[in-house]
């Protein structure tokens, strides 16, 4: 059996992780916003951008997006920086981006139950060098890049599952990711993290967790 889970949301406090970054650069340049807001901003226009980006023809990275979402996130807030310089430096950080708190024991219980992995919306360079990737298969990380789509796309998930074969179950946190997994047909798992619900206007998992130790007595419940 293979098991992914999100990088970003159920295996690492990006919010956390991805605000400091953007706390340092505007105490630096003086700037009255916080590194949550900022991050918000951003993160939200990026996030929009994965779901509307067209991959059909040539590849858009998740470092383009990213790029392009930080520079539109600095026009609204009337602020003027180097987008793309800024994007680096903040991403260069996702290093020390903090796992969750039981992300580290519980894949490796997972692990003795079944093959674990990723599947993400972010670069292959990126994702190897989270904490994540260290405590996973490196075989089953299923980036967007690798994979040529991006979440919500059905296709992303219907790749997946292509490479995985019968039984492949995926653990998001996101709304987006647990509502996507579900209209895409996978078996997923939602893992409860702070700050993500589940869409009300999608269907509602079968199966919800609060640590990363409990998947795999929720997949038995499948």
């Amino acid at each position: 059996m293979i098991i992914t889970f999100d990088l970003f949301s159920a295996l690492i406090d990006s919010r956390r992780g991805g605000s400091a970054g953007f706390e340092e650069l505007a105490r630096e340049r003086g700037w009255d916003i916080s590194g949550e807001q900022l991050y918000d901003e951003w993160d939200r226009r990026n996030k929009e951008a994965q779901r509307v980006v067209d991959t059909s023809g040539q590849w858009v990275s998740f470092a383009a997006i990213s790029r392009d979402a930080l520079a539109a996130a600095y026009a609204a807030l009337g602020l003027t920086a180097d987008a793309e310089a800024d994007i680096v430096r903040v991403q260069a950080g996702a290093a020390d981006w903090p796992l969750w708190p039981d992300a580290a024991e519980g894949l490796a219980a997972v692990a003795e139950q079944a093959r674990i992995g990723i599947l993400s919306n972010v670069d292959d360079a990126l994702v190897r060098t989270t904490r994540a990737y260290r405590l996973v298969d490196p075989e089953w990380v299923l980036s967007s890049e690798r994979l040529g789509a991006y979440k919500p796309d059905p296709a992303i998930y219907h790749r997946a599952r292509q490479l995985a074969g019968d039984g492949y179950v995926h653990v998001a946190a996101s709304a987006r990711d647990v509502r996507g997994a579900l209209e895409a047909g996978i078996s997923t798992v939602r893992i409860a993290r702070p700050g993500h619900t589940v869409d009300p206007a999608g269907p509602a998992p079968a199966a919800v967790v609060q640590t990363v130790a409990e998947v795999p007595a929720a997949i038995g419940r499948l």
